[in-house]
């Protein structure tokens, strides 16, 4: 092999394409999860009472009320979601990972902590109108049919959005879906890179899709721990009517503080098994796209090895 080809890298852009691609390809599989989760996590607002029980029962009051098409609603939110928030995230995370490996040492820990952070927050805020039209569309089956929003897909929704509640609220809740994206990322990029090279370093595994999976759902283990209680103040926030001028929340700190005022502490880890069920498979999938649409790039296209990656 000449030094020449050696010296091949991959094209950033090519970095962000695949970064989206991996993004939307595990979420038409984990669509109905997210919408189960999010229905969950604003369940037990009126008067106390819970919704759904448990995510079985949220889940088949779904199918029974709405139809089993229902499961995918907000599908195409979800991918535009994906093409913007995780194209972003995890583009500037390959990027700045690569530039910050020297050789074969790769960034510590806390290193790929920071990079996960930095990327989060990237892809967070372009994510956000994406967000606000996914949680809107998968919560609008619950409500009544006076007040539901019948947006008919992700562009209707950023048009009517803009029109009648004004572009800045494509942007509602942005801080907490930054905070969000903190740690997420911190926890996912991070916890899947650690793993990776722990299992790796303990002689039973080689690179390979078992080891992508393994690193994987550890990743997801940790990122919903981690990640659940912003993850339900952004969505209350996003979904929030303002009455009388007023919105119901006054922001990230007062939606988690009613929620354990009148909820109790483990309601902000309400839907974690939608949530885990959601976000393991996704991290997965996502993952396992991810390096194996990079392995293939360098072997067929640039004709050498990947070299050590996230």
């Amino acid at each position: 092999m000449s030094s020449e080809t050696e010296k091949k890298v991959m094209p950033k852009y090519i970095k962000f394409l695949f970064g989206g691609t991996a993004g939307m390809a595990a979420t038409c599989f984990v669509q109905p999860l997210d919408l189960v989760k999010s229905r969950m996590q604003m369940s037990g607002l009126k008067g106390g009472q819970k919704e759904y029980p448990t995510s079985f029962h949220a889940l088949k009051s779904i199918i029974k009320k709405e139809g089993i098409l229902a499961l995918y609603t907000g599908l195409s939110a979800g991918l535009f979601r994906q093409a913007t928030y995780t194209t972003t995230r995890l583009g500037i995370y390959s990027m700045t990972f690569e530039y910050f490996t020297k050789g074969t040492e790769t960034p510590g820990f806390f290193m790929k902590a920071g990079l996960g952070m930095f990327a989060g927050i990237c892809g967070a805020f372009v994510g956000t109108p994406a967000e606000v039209a996914l949680i809107r569309m998968t919560l609008d089956g619950r409500l009544p049919l006076a007040e539901r929003r019948n947006y008919k897909h992700i562009g209707d929704a950023l048009v009517r959005i803009t029109r009648e509640e004004g572009v800045l609220t494509l942007w509602r809740g942005a801080i907490p879906t930054m905070g969000r994206a903190m740690a997420v990322n911190t926890a996912q990029l991070a916890s899947y890179s650690q793993a990776k090279e722990v299992l790796i370093e303990s002689g039973y595994f080689t690179q390979g899709i078992l080891l992508h999976f393994c690193a994987s759902m550890f990743s997801g283990l940790v990122t919903t721990a981690a990640s659940m209680p912003l993850d339900m103040a952004k969505t209350r926030i996003q979904n929030m009517k303002t009455i009388d001028g007023k919105p119901e929340y006054k922001g990230t700190v007062d939606v988690l503080g009613k929620v354990m005022k009148q909820e109790g502490i483990f309601a902000l880890w309400k839907g974690f098994t939608p949530y885990y069920a959601r976000l393991g498979p996704h991290t997965v999938l996502t993952f396992i796209f991810l390096e194996q649409l990079n392995s293939f790039y360098y072997r067929y296209v640039l004709g050498q090895d990947a070299p050590v990656s996230m």
